[in-house]
């Protein structure tokens, strides 16, 4: 047997090792370093390493062989960098005889100098799979005298770089197949996954599954809770969820409303006083904050507490210790704190009038619930958990009909959940019938003033002066007779249809306030004045019901429902 058959088999054997080194495994970086073990061994090079390309052409080392830790972690290069970063940015193989004569070898992990006096040889040579130049494969050994010829060396490195790029494009697909597939499970568990619930509350919206998530990461433990949001959108019930999912639900749940009491009162209320601390004390009294020791005190409109409450308060928070009224005996207890509030926290920290230093403290976990307008989708489903509770307790059997649910489901709904509760008592007490319509609703006979009430709330806090503020815009319309008194006169339509009415002359009384100067201005700002309910608004100018829907209709203003 020839020598050059002699060394074909060698070279073919070590192919063979390599490919089934290669495909034992997706780990890349556990394979690429046997594969180069074998081929020190196999060959009689003495060191091996692979760079990988990352994005932003940077190259980072994957594995290496025969390279100490320190000098594994300094390979990495730029794209055209040095001798390995010009074969990953052209693409072509390299072979260096001597690399201490080589001016683009940068001897980063110190090869050069491990072998005093020798030439150390270095080839190169690119991953390329997919014509994608993917990273770099490089040895370096012995080259005595710089007389030995590589080319073999060269093309066996070359038919390696191959198989390690299949096997990278390989495990980059399964990888990425297999992050799809993950993507996907969670994706399709989420969709799957069953809607959170908590008692006497009822919610299948994605606000409120919101909500309930945050109820249910936050219930163990024993940090603070701070609830947010207008008022009936039930803060009170959130705080008793928190309280009964967590390890304190065989304690105390004591409630505080915060707005009801005066400062005074207050203290007393939540630290208690000792005998004699004042009139009427005529003995010990145990606070709110000792009552629920080892369980959950719910603090309620904690934004209406004055200013120097605030500071008694902070310590307690802080502490949780105090004093009663009267008293010098200090009281430790171990109470989870949930306060709630419909107030702007961060607006009354810039106007101080809250304490920036109490609002860091409370707002600890904060939870935002959202208003009944904002999750319409659980308005049916929650008018009918009252109408059933009204059943229940009245012996009755009356049930919404398709369009008494539409209307619910269309209403602004300014009191949310509670003003929700009332209308469906209330209606379902009036009902004549058990199948409530459309009609059996107060706010369809003009007969509802809940909404007139958050109308002028709203226009007084958010929008003050409103008309005063918005320039008066000229509406192109036939001139109307003028009056001595100031007043605008709507004579009848001579037409058939408003003679069939029979709708007299309405006078528009001028409004005291004079802000608005035109007919139609005057109207729209009557409705907006009142709510939007005509028979209001017809009161406020001084003319009939049946005057008001006349002006309406001739000006065209849309009447606004909510």
């Amino acid at each position: 047997m020839t020598m050059q058959t002699t060394e074909t088999r060698h070279d073919l054997n070590a192919i063979y090792e390599v490919s089934k080194t290669l495909a034992s495994s997706l780990d890349i970086s556990k394979t690429f370093r046997e594969a180069l073990n074998y081929l020190l061994h196999a060959f009689d090079w003495r060191r091996a390493f692979v760079v990988l390309g990352e994005p932003g052409g940077q190259l980072r080392g994957l594995c290496a062989v025969g390279l100490s830790q320190e000098e594994n972690q300094r390979l990495k290069f730029m794209s055209g960098e040095g001798i390995v970063g010009r074969v990953y940015a052209n693409g072509i193989q390299v072979i260096v005889p001597d690399v201490r004569a080589e001016p683009l070898f940068l001897n980063r992990t110190g090869g050069a100098d491990q072998t005093p006096g020798a030439s150390v040889a270095m080839l190169v040579t690119p991953i390329v799979a997919d014509r994608r130049t993917l990273g770099v494969l490089a040895i370096d050994c012995l080259n005595p005298g710089e007389c030995r010829g590589f080319s073999g060396d060269l093309q066996i490195l070359k038919m390696v770089a191959t198989l390690m790029g299949q096997s990278l494009l390989l495990q980059r697909r399964v990888t990425a197949a297999h992050d799809s597939l993950q993507d996907e499970v969670r994706r399709m568990d989420k969709m799957l996954k069953p809607s959170q619930k908590i008692d006497q509350v009822v919610g299948a919206s994605a606000p409120m599954q919101a909500v309930f998530d945050q109820v249910h990461q936050v219930a163990p433990s024993r940090t603070t809770v701070l609830l947010r949001g207008e008022s009936g959108t039930g803060k009170e019930v959130i705080a008793r969820a928190l309280h009964n999912l967590s390890p304190r639900k065989n304690e105390a749940f004591v409630r505080v409303n915060c707005a009801a009491l005066t400062e005074s009162l207050l203290e007393s209320e939540l630290f208690g006083h000792e005998k004699g601390a004042f009139t009427g004390a005529q003995g010990q009294r145990k606070g709110r904050f000792e009552l629920s020791h080892g369980g959950t005190l719910f603090l309620d409109e904690i934004g209406d507490i004055s200013a120097a409450f605030q500071a008694k308060l902070l310590r307690v928070l802080q502490e949780r210790e105090f004093e009663r009224v009267g008293g010098t005996a200090v009281v430790k207890v171990d109470v989870r704190l949930i306060l709630a509030t419909n107030r702007n926290l961060e607006r009354m920290v810039q106007a101080g009038e809250f304490r920036a230093d109490l609002y860091y403290r409370i707002n600890v976990v904060s939870i935002q619930l959202p208003p009944l307008r904002e999750r319409r989708e659980d308005i049916p489903a929650m008018a009918r958990h009252f109408l059933n509770r009204f059943n229940h307790e009245n012996g009755r059997n009356t049930q919404f009909s398709a369009s008494a649910m539409r209307v619910l489901s269309s209403c602004y709904w300014p009191g949310n959940v509670r003003e929700l509760e009332n209308c469906v008592e209330r209606t379902a007490t009036m009902a004549h019938d058990d199948i409530i319509n459309d009609l059996a609703f107060s706010c369809q006979g003009n007969s509802c003033l809940t909404q007139v009430l958050h109308h002028i709330d709203r226009e007084d806090a958010v929008r003050p002066n409103r008309l005063s503020d918005i320039p008066i815009v000229e509406v192109p319309m036939t001139p109307l007779p003028a009056r001595a008194d100031n007043a605008t006169v709507i004579p009848a339509d001579t037409t058939p249809e408003s003679n069939a009415l029979d709708v007299e002359p309405a006078v528009i009384a001028e409004p005291d306030d004079g802000k608005p100067e035109g007919e139609h201005e005057r109207l729209v700002w009557a409705m907006e004045r009142c709510g939007w309910v005509q028979a209001k608004a017809a009161r406020l100018l001084k003319i009939s019901p049946r005057q008001m829907g006349y002006a309406l209709q001739k000006h065209a203003i849309e009447v606004r429902k909510f």
